[in-house]
């Protein structure tokens, strides 16, 4: 990411604090904070380039926040950089820590730099960065320093979990979406196609039988392109376009519901956004931002995360396909599938917790943008029963 130098910084704030006396309920208010500090929240989550409604990372890391700031009576707001850039984020942290935040939350890579600077800025401020390492601009450090937890997800795993239950499910044509090939796009990617193989194994299809056209768009946003292209998929025959993009995924919605095709969400719960939506392959982000502020505020564990990378897993709630649909504790979460049972979910998701299912993160790539050739996806993860094309 470039370093961005002299820029002007105007944040927008939504903010949502506590009072102390038990049985009140959340209050919150909105304004534009300008370059003024905001003042009374222990708590501040900054967000990355997305709305804090997002349906996606901010609003999964947000929700986490809200859960445990409201059970334990924490004050709590966010912030939200007008500008996205590297500066931008450090200035956004400066009106936190100003505003007296003990913990500020960076939800996704593109904070990485801002946590390197802020790491030494503020050594008594904790920062809990999701998805990402502190890292110079020019990547020659990655010093984590003691006041700062480096949280990091198995998108592999996840991805996995959606490919599986996709071919379990009767579909046999299979898109993928990503935004751009970072390593966390990268990661739900691979698992995908792994999950699609083994699940096509395991129900003895031919060689080539499941077909897949892998595609990354170059950004994350909601645009007519990225619907078109989503479009050409299911008019090509692919059954079910795996979205993982963030705001990509509002376009390939949009696409489904205009071809009759199916979507699979990611990062959170993409059900309520859409009819189309069979399943998500989500990451624990509420229950990891929940974990480490629990190991600040009440169990004095904060060396469990402080000064180093922790992976959250298939063994600590840290990724999962949705098992309850909120609102309705009799509601089926898996009804949007044909065949694929929450009762084959919870034996594939055992393997993965104990080790018996190892999945593949990452393979060499020659593009320096990341993006694989077919020969590369299937010779390196093995496919043989996924026939995969990509453009």
């Amino acid at each position: 990411m470039k370093k961005i130098i002299s820029i002007a910084l105007a944040v927008m704030l939504v903010a949502t604090s506590l009072v102390g006396c038990a049985g009140d309920k959340d209050k919150g208010n909105t304004g534009d904070s300008g370059n003024k500090p905001i003042k009374g929240a222990d708590i501040t989550l900054i967000t990355d380039k997305g709305n804090i409604d997002d349906k996606s990372f901010n609003q999964g890391s947000w929700e986490g926040v809200v859960e445990y700031a409201t059970k334990e009576k924490i004050p709590h707001t966010y912030i939200k950089p007008e500008e996205a850039t590297d500066s931008g984020y450090l200035a956004a942290i400066d009106l936190a820590v100003e505003g007296g935040a003990k913990v500020v939350v960076t939800p996704g890579y593109l904070f990485e730099v801002a946590i390197y600077d802020a790491q030494t800025k503020y050594p008594d401020v904790k920062f809990i960065l999701l998805d990402g390492t502190p890292h110079t601009a020019d990547y020659a450090d990655f010093t984590i320093k003691e006041n700062v937890a480096s949280i990091m997800y198995a998108e592999e795993q996840s991805g996995y979990l959606a490919g599986y239950a996709a071919v379990k499910d009767g579909l046999t044509n299979l898109g993928f979406m990503g935004g751009m090939a970072v390593p966390a796009v990268q990661a739900f990617g691979y698992g995908y196609l792994q999950g699609a193989e083994d699940a096509a194994k395991e129900l003895d299809l031919p060689d080539g039988a499941i077909k897949s056209i892998y595609h990354y768009t170059g950004n994350f946003e909601e645009n007519d392109t990225n619907k078109a292209t989503a479009k050409t998929m299911y008019q090509e025959g692919m059954e079910v376009i795996f979205a993982c993009g963030g705001s990509v995924g509002k376009s390939v919605m949009s696409a489904a519901k205009e071809s009759q095709g199916k979507v699979i969400g990611v990062d959170v719960d993409q059900r309520y956004d859409s009819e189309t939506v069979i399943t998500s392959a989500m990451k624990g982000l509420s229950s990891s931002v929940m974990s480490v502020l629990d190991s600040i505020y009440k169990t004095d564990k904060w060396s469990d995360f402080g000064g180093k990378s922790t992976t959250f897993n298939a063994t600590n709630e840290g990724v999962s396909l949705p098992t309850i649909v909120i609102g309705d504790e009799k509601a089926d979460a898996f009804d949007r599938f044909e065949k694929f049972s929450k009762e084959e979910y919870e034996t594939l998701f055992k393997s993965l917790e104990n080790g018996e299912v190892e999945v593949k993160r990452t393979i060499e790539v020659k593009d320096p943008s990341g993006n694989a050739t077919a020969e590369e996806l299937t010779s390196q993860l093995n496919l043989k029963k996924v026939k995969v094309t990509t453009r």
